[in-house]
């Protein structure tokens, strides 16, 4: 075995906080300097590996190359990550301060990380005595085998990583061997209907509010309300539907938990919560704390249920590790993210690495491509054929939410819950078992996710996919397995399935092979010159692939018909084109695409045939075998014959134009993506047959209604309500939106007002003198920004418009001591982001629609919310049909009205507490007068220069500034 490397002190190193502007370098020879970047650079090269936080992030403000691990500077996340693994952490000095229970200087310097560093290594040497300095010491030895600089001095912590001897050397990386299993528990006993009261509810919000809360008026009306979702059934199939409007400020969050937690304990079953993002199931988990202050009881309480995707996988890790350790020397770098990942699996709660405990942060630190990795994205999940089955962090997940109260869900897996559970075959039960009782917070997005999640899409990279999960790699590196290889001891075990199986996997030959994004890139014109060094040779593909060879057709048809002239001054080229008429060339080789398909139909329709069969017919099969042929049963409906029966749909109904003057249930139309630039993929674009509902909440109705006794749909934004007057007309338009017309029972209608004081605590301005070029709008941001000195959320409509932004008045903010975040450009994950922005409370923030819906930063850190644009809706073939057919004959209320919604929820970011103060800020000149309704009643939106403008908001958010206390 090599000696191992030796590593300097953090204590003999430079400390740096790098800035766009002047950074903050404390020399080891105690001298504290500020720096411009160029000064930064020299001096650094002259010096040991510098302490840090965030070492990406510093690069970047000093224009340095990026490297790759073991990097050669000592960066305090990675070590807050060793110490305190599942903390979240925000990722700045500040925040590792206030994590680490510091109280930060207003003005962070240098010199505060050698503090936070010994502070680490405190918490650290308080631990070498106990259980977990053991489990740290032989987590250690990888650690150091992989390189890692701050190795020696946590070795000087908690004792030296000892060889194990003849244990293998990395085993503590091998956390499946550690990790807790589940047990199989008797089912839960359907939930009884008995009621929740009014005044339990109220009662029951009291208690969880506690002595000394903020008194939020309606918070209490909300959950008397709320209590109508728990009303018995009285029909089948006729569900008791809420649609309850609570304003900003309301506290509508604990005001559904109140009765949920309620019916949930009475009745001996479970609440299903659901929101529209992962950021926003980790906001209401957060709330229910305050529920269940003690944390065991809260993880028996509640559950967050999110797809496979975005849970560890130990069989990946596994895979990773061993070929990690194979490749000796070469592979020492791979081992410094997986032990810190095995470091923070054991710690954390469910194991979820995209928006649960795993650092935002940690991707960019130690590579995306780990993350993606160690989780199942493709969909390749054994089940009980997998040696850590009942260590599984997803299977835990579902066994706790069979027993949990509240299950903290997101609208996307809620809807495929549903639509599985009214196609699942008979007798086969779903992995969750199916609420009665659903909360839909941001109800506003129930559309909208169910756009998504009822939509089928034929395009090269799903189509790719499907293939890739049932044939496997074909060649490549890859580490993706195919049908068969899942299969394999199944087909020993079950003669019978080896015929289908084997008929797929020639069917599926028909699916586009390896390289057909670059086939279809040079259909007709040449291929640009492209490095191929680092592919593996591929096969022939067939030369009559159906699939490659109706894409080609889409393609040319789109490219006959789309528009080439930009939409407006958007920039944005029409990518998308209608489906009918369709050319004959399109209409042929759907016609042989759509036989190809069947052949792939028939044998996965037998081979499910045969093995539910065999589960009916041995009543003797082992548990976990019976477990294992069910969830493929399941999977290979979800993934496989599901999509491959919306693609035959699809393309039969191709074959036959929609007649005049028939109002159509679906919307077809072909859209090109821009494609990765990764393996398997090096052309440039992806062309698919695009299939939506015209009423996507059609399809949601249908699904939940039969299995949901009741539903509570509730968001600050259900309405459009212009005035007053129009309280009926209002109503009849969001049942409309929301789908509450399709359920038999007429919904129940709650409207509970905000409580605050907008005319005193917010001001408005509609900026005339800023134009839609670039050059202007970056200028009105960075004034904007520095006259609230911070503390400023930038809204855009285009992604595009956001990185040109941020790239003008990044550096010039930054240097007066404003730094600047943005999504689409910083790596970190949204949530991320805003814990951020909440810490750093004069920072500012661009994003797109993600920030504008749903985020909550209460207090000084959000004081300035800037629009770039109004937020019309994309002019395209989908809203296009919608407005035409689905506004009643009123094609401008219905864009307005999706405008309105859209200023309604920016607006709400600003004020949370009763003593916040904001200002609100549009740069769009030409916005009209009828959007400002969108505004709370009393704002006064004022129309100025932005001169004028900056004077007014100076004024208004200065610290003298009466703010009323009429709140």
């Amino acid at each position: 075995m090599p000696p191992a490397p030796s590593f300097p002190s953090p204590f003999d190193a430079p400390a740096l906080i790098a800035r766009r502007g002047l950074s903050s370098l404390l020399t080891p020879d105690g001298e504290l300097l500020d720096l411009s970047a160029e000064e930064a650079r020299e001096k650094l090269s002259q010096l040991p590996p510098p302490l840090l936080v965030h070492g990406p992030a510093a690069l970047r403000a000093l224009d340095l190359t990026p490297l790759s691990q073991p990097v050669p500077w000592f960066d305090l996340l990675d070590l807050f990550l060793f110490v305190l693994p599942a903390t979240t952490v925000a990722p700045t000095p500040r925040g590792l301060a206030i994590a680490l229970g510091l109280t930060p200087p207003e003005n962070v310097t240098a010199d505060l990380l050698p503090l936070l560093c010994e502070n680490l290594l405190g918490r650290l040497r308080a631990k070498a005595d106990t259980p977990e300095g053991t489990r740290l010491r032989a987590l250690l030895l990888p650690l150091t085998r992989a390189g890692w600089i701050w190795s020696g001095e946590v070795a000087d912590a908690i004792g030296s990583a000892s060889d194990p001897g003849s244990a293998h050397p990395f085993d503590a990386v091998r956390i499946w061997r550690r990790l807790p299993r589940w047990e199989e528990t008797a089912p839960r006993p359907a939930p009884s209907s008995q009621p929740v009261s009014s005044r339990a509810a109220r009662e029951r919000l009291r208690q969880i509010l506690g002595e000394g809360a903020e008194e939020r008026p309606g918070q209490a009306d909300f959950a008397s309300v709320a209590t109508a979702a728990f009303e018995p059934r009285e029909t089948l199939g006729s569900p008791n539907v809420v649609l309850a409007e609570a304003g900003t400020g309301t506290g509508k969050t604990l005001g559904y938990i109140a009765p949920s937690s309620l019916w949930a304990e009475q009745n001996d079953g479970a609440v299903w919560v659901s929101t529209y993002t992962r950021h926003l199931q980790r906001q209401i988990e957060q709330e229910l704390h305050r529920l269940y202050p003690d944390e065991a009881t809260l993880r028996q309480k509640v559950v967050v249920r999110k797809g496979r995707e975005n849970y560890l996988c130990l069989l990946n890790m596994e895979d990773l590790l061993n070929t990690a350790t194979s490749r000796g020397n070469d592979g020492a770098a791979a081992l410094l993210p997986l032990a810190l990942l095995a470091r923070w699996a054991e710690a954390s709660r469910d194991g979820d690495l995209m928006g649960g405990d795993l650092p935002g942060w940690f991707g960019e630190l130690f590579g995306h491509g780990t993350l993606y990795g160690v989780a199942d994205r493709r969909g390749e999940c054994i089940h009980a054929a997998c040696p850590h089955y009942q260590a599984c962090f997803v299977e835990h997940g579902i066994r706790r939410a069979r027993q949990a109260d509240l299950v903290v869900a997101n609208h996307a897996l809620v809807m495929s819950q549903a639509a599985w559970a009214s196609l699942a075959p008979p007798g086969l039960p779903d992995e969750d078992a199916a609420p009665t009782r659903y909360v839909f917070d941001e109800g506003h997005h129930v559309p909208e996710a169910a756009d998504s999640a009822f939509a089928t899409v034929l395009s090269g990279l799903e189509a790719a996919e499907l293939r890739r999960w049932l044939l496997g790699a074909e060649g490549s590196r890859s580490r993706a397995r195919g049908l068969l290889r899942r299969l394999d001891d199944l087909v020993e075990r079950i003669p019978s399935i080896d015929a289908p199986l084997h008929a797929v996997l020639q069917a599926a030959r028909a699916l586009p092979a390896p390289g057909w994004s670059t086939r279809l890139k040079g259909s007709d014109a040449p291929a640009a010159e492209e490095d191929t060094s680092s592919l593996l040779p591929l096969e022939e593909p067939e030369l009559d692939n159906p699939s490659e060879l109706f894409l080609q057709a889409l393609d040319q048809q789109l490219k006959a018909r789309r528009s080439q002239n930009p939409q407006h001054e958007t920039g944005y080229i029409s990518t998308e084109c209608d489906l009918h008429p369709t050319t004959d060339t399109v209409r042929k080789t759907a016609e042989d695409l759509s036989r190809a398909l069947r052949r792939l139909q028939d044998p996965l329709l037998l081979l499910t045939k045969r093995l539910e069969a065999q589960v009916e017919d041995d009543p003797e099969m082992e548990a976990p075998t019976r477990q294992r042929i069910e969830a493929f049963i399941r999977t290979l409906h979800r993934r496989a014959i599901s999509r491959v029966t919306g693609w035959v749909g699809m393309l039969d109904a191709l074959q036959t134009p929609p007649e005049p003057g028939i109002t159509p249930v679906h919307i077809d139309f072909i859209r090109t993506e821009r494609l990765p630039r990764t393996r398997g993929t090096q052309g440039d674009h992806d062309v698919g047959l695009y299939r939506h509902w015209l009423d996507p909440t059609i399809p949601f109705a249908s699904t939940i209604q039969t299995p949901a006794h009741g539903l509570l749909l509730t968001s600050a934004t259900l309405r459009d309500q212009t005035g007053p007057e129009d309280g009926e007309e209002s109503w009849h338009a969001a049942e409309l939106r929301l789908g509450a017309t399709h359920f038999m029972k007429p919904p129940i209608r709650a409207s509970l007002m905000s409580p605050f004081n907008y005319a005193k605590q917010t001001r408005a301005y509609v900026v005339t003198d800023v134009s839609v070029e670039i050059a202007s709008l970056a200028h009105a941001f960075r004034a904007l920004f520095e006259a609230a000195g911070g503390g400023a959320l930038g809204l855009f409509t285009a992604i595009r418009r956001l990185r040109e932004v941020h790239r003008r008045i990044n550096e010039p903010l930054e240097t007066q001591g404003f730094p600047v975040y943005a999504q689409h450009v910083d790596a970190m994950d949204n949530a991320t982001l805003v814990d951020v922005f909440r810490t750093e409370t004069h920072s500012c923030l661009l994003g797109t629609d993600a920030m504008r819906d749903g985020v909550d930063v209460p207090g000084e850190a959000l004081r300035m919310v800037v629009f770039e644009k109004t937020p019309w809706p994309r002019p395209d073939i989908l809203h296009r049909e919608r407005r035409r057919l689905l506004s009643e004959g009123r094609p401008g209320d219905y864009d307005d009205r999706i405008t309105r919604m859209r200023l309604r929820q920016a607006f709400g970011r600003l004020i949370r507490r009763g003593d916040d103060r904001g200002v609100f800020v549009m740069l769009d000149r030409r916005m009209p007068s009828r959007l400002l309704s969108a505004f709370p009643e009393g704002v006064e939106v004022r129309r100025l220069s932005l001169a004028e403008t900056l004077k007014d908001i100076e004024e208004f958010l200065a610290p003298s500034s009466p703010v009323s206390s009429e709140n």
